[in-house]
């Protein structure tokens, strides 16, 4: 029997409510999040050589079992808007429970994974660290607060608090990014 490669992934992930399979109906807290979303931030940290401006592209997508796919990356911009160099990148997974607690897994090509946990309400996401693991050579981090609101439909507010190289919990960054698809929003 001759291996055929799968040119389409037979289920493939759905960016809205209204696309691909139902949300599972433990996802209801979180449906407002699907869909990709592009913006710009401020961030800084005291090991790092001032404050800078970012790009970010979040995107969040379901296949109708009870949890997000979630995927991040962001990118320095120059003075003048234009992109720099790459920044941050993530993948990972939000499972929901069934009262409204979120269960994160975050991982870093930096070498760093965090298990998050907290609740979603009301168009809001707030995660705290759970523990973190990190390879041999990467940096210290061990705590990591995450916040995602949406304002309305088609703004989501994004603030990164870390705990890293000795330093306690701080602001490290901030965005606020737009709905970059044409999913309808239920």
């Amino acid at each position: 029997m001759a291996f055929e490669p799968v040119r389409q992934p037979p289920y493939p992930d759905a960016l809205g409510a209204d696309t691909g399979p139902a949300p599972h109906e433990l996802l209801a807290p979180l449906t407002g999040f699907l869909g990709t979303w592009d913006g710009q931030g401020r961030g800084g940290y005291p090991t790092l050589a001032g404050e800078f401006a970012y790009g970010q592209q979040v995107t969040f997508s379901h296949d109708g079992r009870p949890f997000l796919r979630y995927e991040a990356r962001a990118w320095v911009l120059a003075p003048d808007g234009s992109p720099l160099r790459p920044a941050a990148r993530e993948s990972g997974w939000w499972r929901m429970q069934p009262d409204g607690r979120v269960e994160a897994l975050i991982t870093q090509p930096t070498g760093i994974a965090e298990i998050l946990v907290g609740r979603a309400d009301d168009g809001a996401v707030d995660l705290t660290t759970h523990q973190t693991a990190l390879t041999p050579t990467a940096k210290e981090v061990t705590a990591t607060r995450r916040r995602y609101t949406l304002t309305d439909a088609a703004t989501l507010d994004f603030v990164h608090d870390l705990a890293a190289v000795g330093l306690p919990l701080q602001h490290h960054l901030s965005a606020r990014l737009r709905r970059a698809d044409r999913i309808r929003v239920p």
